[in-house]
Order: C-alpha cells, then sequence, then structure tokens
C-alpha cells in the first residue's frame, strides 16, 4: 500500500479508543517481518501525536516498542516450554507466525533438526496457553494457513486445516487473519468465529509497475494466466480489475499413481485469446517446488509466443531450491519473479535479477492498527478502485514521461 494511502488511513484512526494496550508476538519464524511492523506502527503513532497532541494522554498508546518478549525452549528430549517474560493482562495481543519457515531449529537427541509447519503450530499454541486468558483479545496472523491444502476430504483423510481453527478458537482467540488462503472456503469451518483471509493484487501490481519498464496495462497488451483451475477465481477479479484477457491451463494429471504426495501432471491444456506479442502475468497462491509454474511459462514463451512473461505468487516457498529458477530465466521462460515477504525467503533470491519483492509489512501494520482500535476493516481492504486508482497515476506518469521525452529529444 502507497505511504500516503497509509497516512490518510490512519488519520481515521484518531478519532477511536483502542481495544486495549496494543502488544505483538513475532514468534522467532517470523522475527524480521514483526520488526517492521513494529516500526511502522510506531511511525503512525508518532506521525499521529504531532496532529493531536491530546494522544499522549492514551495509556501506552504511543511507543517505540510494541513487540513483547518471550521465549521457546526446548529440552534435549525435543519437549517444548513456552514463556512470556513479561505480562500479557489486559493487552490486545497479536500473535505473527510463519508455519513454513524451516530455517529455525533445534537439537533434540543431539541432533539438529529443522522445526515444520507441525511444530510452529505446537510453539503457536503453547504460547496461547502462557497467556493463560489473561489479555484483553487475542488474535493470530498466520499468513500462509497451516495444511491449508488440506482443505477438504475426498475419502478417508484427516481435514487437518479446520481442525486447527476449531482447536485455536478453543484455545481462546478472538481473531484469525490469514492471506490468500488457497481455498478461501476455509472459513465456513467456524462461521460464528472471526476469521479475515486478506488479498495482494495491489501489491503485485505495485511490485510490476515499479520494477518493469514499458509495461502497458491494458487489454491489448496484456493477459492475466491462471496456471489451473484452483487460481481462476483470483486470476478472473485481478483481469476485470485493470481491464485484461484472461487465459488458464488445464492440469492434465495421471490419478492412477501418486508420486510425491500428488498425482504427477501429464500436460498442461491452455484455453484462452491469443497471446502473440502479448506480456503475460500469472496469478497464484504460492510456488511450492516451482515445476508447474516453470512449465506453465515455458509454454506461454515457447508455444503462445508471448512477449514478457510475469509470474506472481502470494507465497514464495521454493522447496527445491533455486537454481530451476536461474535456469528457466537464462533460458528466457520468464521476466520477472513476484512474491511477498509474509513467508520466509530463501537466501539470495533478493540478489536474483528476475526478483521483486511485494513488501506487505504497511499493510499488515495498517490491519492490526485497525483491529487494535476495533475499527472497519473495510477501510484497509484493497477494493477493485484502489488497484485501478494507482493504475491510473501510473498511466499518468507515464505518460508525463514519455511527454518530457519527446520534448528533450525536440531540444
Amino acid at each position: 500500500m502507497a505511504s500516503d494511502s497509509t497516512t490518510s488511513l490512519i488519520e481515521k484512526l484518531d478519532r477511536s479508543m483502542p481495544v486495549a494496550p496494543l502488544a505483538i508476538i513475532a514468534m522467532p519464524s517470523a522475527a524480521p517481518m514483526g520488526e517492521k511492523v513494529n516500526q511502522h506502527i510506531s511511525s503512525f503513532r508518532k506521525e499521529s501525536l504531532k496532529k493531536d497532541p491530546s494522544l499522549s494522554d492514551r495509556d501506552h498508546y504511543i511507543e517505540d516498542n510494541y513487540l513483547m518478549d518471550i521465549h521457546l525452549e526446548r529440552f534435549p528430549s525435543g519437549e517444548g516450554r513456552a514463556v512470556l517474560r513479561e505480562s500479557a493482562r489486559g493487552k490486545d495481543v497479536f500473535i505473527l507466525v510463519d508455519v513454513m519457515n524451516w530455517t529455525v531449529t533445534y537439537r533434540m537427541n543431539g541432533f539438529i533438526n529443522h522445526m515444520s509447519p507441525d511444530d510452529h503450530f505446537q510453539d503457536l499454541k503453547r504460547v496461547i496457553s502462557a497467556i493463560q486468558g489473561k489479555a484483553r483479545r487475542v488474535t493470530v496472523i498466520m499468513p500462509f494457513l497451516y495444511e491449508g491444502r488440506q482443505h477438504h476430504r475426498s475419502g478417508r483423510e484427516s481435514l487437518d486445516a479446520a481442525n486447527m481453527l476449531h482447536e485455536l478458537f478453543e484455545l481462546g482467540i478472538n481473531n484469525f487473519i490469514t492471506f490468500d488462503a488457497h481455498d478461501p472456503r476455509i472459513a465456513s469451518v467456524a462461521p460464528l468465529d472471526n476469521f479475515d483471509n486478506f488479498v495482494s493484487p495491489f501489491q503485485f501490481l505495485h511490485a510490476l509497475l515499479n520494477t518493469v519498464d514499458d509495461l502497458e496495462v491494458d487489454k491489448e497488451h496484456v493477459v492475466v494466466i491462471s496456471p489451473d483451475e484452483g487460481a481462476l477465481d483470483r486470476t478472473v477479479y485481478f483481469a476485470n480489475v485493470i481491464g485484461a484477457d484472461t487465459g488458464m491451463f488445464y492440469k492434465r494429471r495421471d490419478y492412477s499413481r501418486i508420486v510425491n504426495g500428488k498425482n504427477p501432471i501429464v500436460e498442461h491444456q491452455f484455453l484462452g485469446t491469443n497471446l502473440a506479442g502479448k506480456d503475460a502475468i500469472i496469478i497464484d497462491d504460492m510456488i511450492s517446488s516451482g515445476g508447474s509454474m516453470l512449465d506453465t511459462s515455458r509454454q506461454l514463451k515457447e508455444n503462445m509466443h508471448a512477449g514478457r512473461v510475469f509470474i506472481c505468487t502470494t507465497f514464495g516457498l521454493f522447496t527445491d531450491g533455486l537454481e530451476a529458477f536461474d535456469r528457466a530465466y537464462g533460458e528466457g521462460w520468464f521476466d520477472k519473479l513476484v512474491t511477498t515477504n509474509l513467508t520466509y525467503l530463501p537466501e539470495g533470491l533478493r540478489e536474483r535479477p528476475y526478483f521483486a519483492e511485494a513488501d506487505m509489512s504497511m499493510y499488515l501494520a495498517t490491519i492490526i492498527d485497525f483491529f487494535n482500535h476495533d475499527a472497519s476493516i473495510s477501510n484497509v481492504r484493497i477494493t477493485a478502485q484502489k488497484i485501478r486508482e494507482l493504475l491510473a497515476e501510473y498511466n499518468r506518469f507515464e505518460k508525463k514521461a514519455m511527454h518530457d521525452e519527446e520534448y528533450n529529444n525536440h531540444m
């Protein structure tokens, strides 16, 4: 979200009182994001204080640090414990966790273990238990939904995402926040509980406009691509907002066998308009290993003769490393890769020439600030109108830049 838009939103909070003093618990898996969010909120409120000195009368409202001090430890047996090093009594607590950060480790029986999503979820429950119901309110922020791909039952299998939500609300949390859930219908498992799912198309477009030269976003120059039928809803929404055409790949799978926990893809079949010479924007919620996404990119370039290919995903997991992406970029299969920083990004990714980061820290800080004031979240949700305003501002700037260049060439 642009800083001037965020500033205007924060000004709307000046007339309201927070639910309780703000406290943020950044689990070790989400420590860097927690630091950024803390800095943004502190900056928001100090700017508000300049305009309204009476805000200093609010208890613990203007602070340099809203992060709570906690300690997570492991015994040599692998058992864990969470300890709060300061009181959460009466506070509005927000717990930020990245269940996909595999770089957090612990020692068990002399071995170094990398934490799995299950380990992160257990530590989250330990922290909630340590609060002991003393907080005024507890909100869990889990950008990547734990077991979000295990959201429906098609046979004798577990429903892990549904069980996770029930367990957290039974532990006493008041709100649950996630981003770009693999299937937003997961909210239906807890219809009477507060479940919020935020999306990131605004940040995708912002990153592309800031890092790609000569990008013309309209029906004549851009097609938005869904890599499979599961991503079609978010693709159609993004295409309609920016006024572009839509295309989709159908993944034909071999359902007679399972490889690495899934049915292997036999063929990608494209359904859509002529792409020759047009830029293609692929929209999806995540990159896991990346094989399917890279094959989609290759087909767009080699078979559909697309101009440039831009990959936009909320979560870049890169479970098989970055080498395949390096090779694909070298082969010219794609031109830009955009992911958010809501989950851990591998070392070296930010230095890759093809990578652009969609920074979500200011947006997340704004969401937390509005929740803390119990203000309407409709003020911070990214609407189609806000995306169109961003695009219109970019087009005005580009036209002015072209006019200035033509003027300078004639001087």
